[in-house]
């Protein structure tokens, strides 16, 4: 795979510790000509599939695979709207499958995508599957979980701190796939970047383990794919309860 100059990537996906199967897609991809390079960016993303006989398998990796090829082969220059449609098309895609192959019926994933264009981030974001921003010695989460929990902390009604032992906790309430409707979220504006910025995808076998501040400290070490490994490795440490998938992408000078 080409990696044009201006980041380094790391990226891993481990079935953890107790899953028998990696229900998780990830990819990153650049088009390869340099005009479409100019007009698309850089593409990275997470998904989170779920569902039974393997569904979620299909989910993450359809919902990846449609994802990049709609967003790259899109004619649209505005790259907001480019990823929303690839973010839709993927989607449908998923819900096709599923109406083709009835004992995959319920299946769905979460996706967290990310476009780097032009030094500004974009993203689209289905699900509690998260992209942070680490910017000098802070870390912050770019994307709000799509879950019960995160309404009831956003209204007021639960502590975050109680949020994980909320027994609702990993309840979506949206996927991709999953119900006719889906809304994704998308930023307000895109975001700036700087040379030292580093950004981070990962899905909830991440992130139900490890603090935020822990991600952040661990993601700032030694190079991408050495957090990467670091990260997955510290995971499975404290019981990988699920699958973990990560993506680093650290801004180097323009």
């Amino acid at each position: 795979m080409k990696i044009r100059p201006g980041i380094e990537l790391g990226s891993i996906s481990d079935v953890g510790c107790v899953r028998q199967n990696n229900e998780d897609s990830y990819c990153y991809a650049e088009p390869e000509s340099e005009e479409e390079f100019q007009k698309k960016g850089r593409l990275a993303m997470v998904a989170d599939g779920m569902g039974g006989h393997e569904g979620g398998q299909f989910a993450s990796k359809i919902a990846v695979d449609t994802l990049r090829d709609t967003y790259l082969s899109s004619g649209i220059e505005d790259t907001e709207q480019a990823l929303a449609d690839a973010i839709t098309a993927a989607h449908q895609a998923i819900r096709s499958y599923a109406r083709e192959h009835p004992e995959l019926a319920g299946m769905g994933t979460t996706c967290t995508a990310a476009v780097l264009r032009g030094g500004l981030l974009y993203y689209g974001h289905v699900g509690d599957s998260r992209l942070y921003l680490l910017r000098d010695a802070q870390i912050n989460r770019v994307t709000r979980d799509q879950t019960v929990t995160e309404r009831l902390v956003e209204m007021g009604l639960l502590k975050p701190e109680d949020a994980k032992t909320h027994p609702d906790y990993h309840v979506l309430t949206t996927a991709m796939g999953v119900n006719e409707s889906m809304e994704a979220e998308f930023p307000y504006a895109p975001i700036p970047l700087l040379a030292g910025d580093v950004l981070l995808l990962c899905t909830d076998g991440l992130h139900d383990l490890l603090s935020d501040e822990e991600i952040g400290a661990m993601a700032r070490q030694g190079s991408a794919e050495a957090a990467c490994r670091q990260l997955v490795e510290t995971a499975k440490a404290r019981g990988g309860h699920d699958n973990i998938t990560i993506e680093i992408v650290k801004i180097q000078a323009h």
